[in-house]
């Protein structure tokens, strides 16, 4: 069957000698390595500017990022047969953080810390994004939309009885943690950070573990936000986990601290981040966007086990690492 994408490598002046899918993705064994192709629809320019950040990575000794390469015009976006845009990365043989193992897991933090070390990208006449209080405003926002919303239905399923049940606190958190970023994540203090950016999806599926060292890849969510948030993400994800860990989280912290020094500051905007509610607000975001018909078991399930993880969680935060 013919693996459609696999064409526009002709547009690279590169030869596919094996292919296999993967997510959303075609991989392919070339004559210069391995390949992976990936339709693309975003911005051409956001893309140029991924590939100048990816380029300096690897000038400033980074070398295991997924380059975004480009064609034999000189373009990174590349139109298939059919009309469809595709973009052509570098990619690596190797395997994924494995989050059952907390050598995987420091291993990957220590090196995030690296590549945060080289992650800089000239400021150009760039439209800056909210920040990270912003953000978390929005979303409170939402949730109390959410949240009268389901005052006001009569009849709930089992899903909306848990929501409504639950939404007041993890509102208060949010909003008390939005209250705090203020000072922190207000637009002076991110000028601090002058060029430097985060990748903006740092989880265990963008760690590769390969013969060569770890690899970062999948940079299409680059922001200007503070590297902590990076971290924070990985964290997180990871210590939902193990049921909010505290030595897990200092063990994280301190192999993250020994690549790029964390300062006291930087420490409590970590802490700031780990203290939204994300996991919940995820959620309930997902219920708004459904047809509020039926909610999956497995949703049900995810909540449940996010409002038993509250208790560890607060206490995570009051005995937090570093303080």
């Amino acid at each position: 069957m013919y693996d459609r994408g696999l064409g526009v490598l002709e547009q690279y002046g590169i030869e596919a000698k094996t292919t296999v899918r993967g997510r959303g993705a075609l991989i392919c064994e070339t004559d210069s390595g391995l390949k992976i192709i990936r339709e693309y629809w975003g911005s051409p320019g956001k893309m140029e500017r991924q590939r100048q950040l990816q380029l300096h990575c690897r000038e400033a000794g980074f070398p295991l990022v997924d380059l975004v390469l480009e064609n034999q015009e000189g373009q990174v976006v590349t139109t298939g047969e059919e009309g469809i845009p595709y973009i052509v990365r570098d990619w690596y043989q190797g395997r994924e953080c494995d989050t059952r193992s907390r050598e995987d897991i420091k291993k990957s933090v220590r090196a995030m810390a690296d590549l945060h070390t080289v992650m800089v990208l000239e400021r150009e006449d760039e439209t800056a994004p909210p920040g990270l209080t912003d953000e978390c405003r929005r979303h409170n926002r939402e949730l109390r939309r959410i949240q009268k919303f389901l005052q006001r239905k009569k009849k709930k399923n089992e899903f909306e009885e848990t929501l409504s049940g639950s939404i007041q606190g993890f509102l208060e958190q949010g909003e008390q943690t939005a209250d705090e970023m203020e000072s922190l994540f207000s637009t002076e203090s991110e000028r601090e950070q002058e060029d430097r950016v985060c990748h903006g999806e740092c989880t265990q599926h963008n760690v590769l573990f390969t013969g060569k060292g770890i690899a970062f890849t999948n940079f299409e969510h680059w922001n200007r936000s503070p590297q902590i948030c990076d971290l924070g993400q990985f964290m997180r994800k990871i210590l939902e986990k193990y049921q909010w860990n505290l030595r897990l989280g200092d063990e994280m912290i301190k192999a993250y601290d020994s690549g790029k020094c964390l300062s006291e500051k930087e420490l409590l905007k970590l802490k700031l981040y780990l203290a939204y509610p994300w996991k919940f607000w995820k959620l309930a975001n997902f219920y708004t966007n459904s047809n509020k018909v039926w909610i999956s078991q497995k949703n049900l399930e995810k909540l449940e086990q996010t409002i038993a993880l509250a208790k560890p969680w607060n206490e995570f935060l009051e005995h937090f690492p570093g303080e």
